[in-house]
């Protein structure tokens, strides 16, 4: 893996604070968002939430030196074209210049906290789109789940169609990840994925804010994939979710799902920065052969 000293970042971050606008401005963009039309991505905005587990390891993403490199290794293997991150993550690797030449995208709801009663209200705490404009990032995430039976989907839709129509005004990506949920408890909330629930959260997602000149959809490989992705013509990436099962079945169904026209590539997060052989860099290889095949 790589090696990226933490020690440090913490002591630029006391003596410079100054330093993440700086480096912002100072960081190299790329001249397009994607060379040959497709993205892969690194997503590390879980512990945001809460989330730190990792198939039956409920800490797995507490270190954060650990997660780190983990995202170091993988920024610096050929066919990753970024990441997509809460601030703290992302200047992070700002500062150790791992952003360069990179898309970054910045994730802007994390309110609605992993087991939480108010889970699905799910607030704008972390990136809003004038600073995302303003420190020249590529675009935002937002996660829109749509819960028939819970009230803060309402709260939730509002402020995704908002953030949409703001990030198109300055001509930033606005990646929306949607999905069809239901409160199974007060405090357990399940995503539903079966084929029609997903196609019905794609038609939502996909009427939010006033233009989708540049939306794009965040969404999961589940079964049927072609009609799935058959509901729109939105650009779509591909999510990895929390791992299950063997890495080659998983990598085999994002195989599948990329060749339909809609698929523009992938953002997965556990699954290539915490494959179950260790292998940081050999899994995030492997995607970034399929998305980007032999032109990267």
């Amino acid at each position: 893996m790589s090696s990226l000293d933490t020690a440090a970042l913490t002591a630029r971050r006391v003596a410079d604070p100054g330093a993440v606008a700086a480096a912002w401005a100072g960081r190299r963009r790329r001249s397009a968002l994607s060379d040959d039309g497709r993205l892969l991505l690194v997503a590390a905005d879980h512990p945001a939430r809460g989330a730190l587990a990792v198939r039956s390891d409920a800490t797995a993403m507490a270190s954060r030196p650990a997660l780190l490199e983990r995202l170091a290794t993988a920024l610096e293997r050929p066919g990753v074209d970024g990441v997509l991150g809460t601030p703290d993550v992302l200047e992070d690797l700002l500062l150790a210049g791992l952003l360069d030449g990179k898309v970054a995208i910045g994730s802007m709801n994390r309110g609605g906290l992993q087991g939480a009663v108010f889970e699905l209200d799910d607030r704008f705490t972390a990136y809003d789109a004038d600073t995302l404009a303003a420190n020249g990032l590529e675009g935002g995430k937002m996660l829109t789940r749509v819960a028939l039976d819970d009230p803060g989907t309402a709260p939730t839709l509002e402020a995704s169609g908002r953030a949409v129509t703001e990030l198109a005004r300055h001509g930033l990506m606005a990646m929306v990840e949607p999905f069809l949920t239901v409160r199974r408890t007060p405090t357990r909330v399940e995503n539903l994925l079966d084929p029609d629930s997903v196609i019905s959260s794609i038609h939502v997602a996909s009427g939010l804010g006033a233009t989708s000149a540049h939306t794009w959809l965040k969404l999961p490989v589940v079964e049927e994939m072609d009609r799935v992705l058959d509901a729109t013509t939105l650009p779509c990436l591909l999510l990895g979710g929390d791992p299950t099962g063997e890495p080659a079945d998983t990598y085999a169904l994002w195989g599948k799902a990329l060749a339909h026209p809609s698929a523009a590539g992938l953002v997965v997060g556990r699954a290539l920065l915490f494959p179950p052989d260790g292998d940081v860099a050999s899994a995030v290889d492997v995607a970034a052969d399929l998305v980007h095949g032999g032109s990267r």
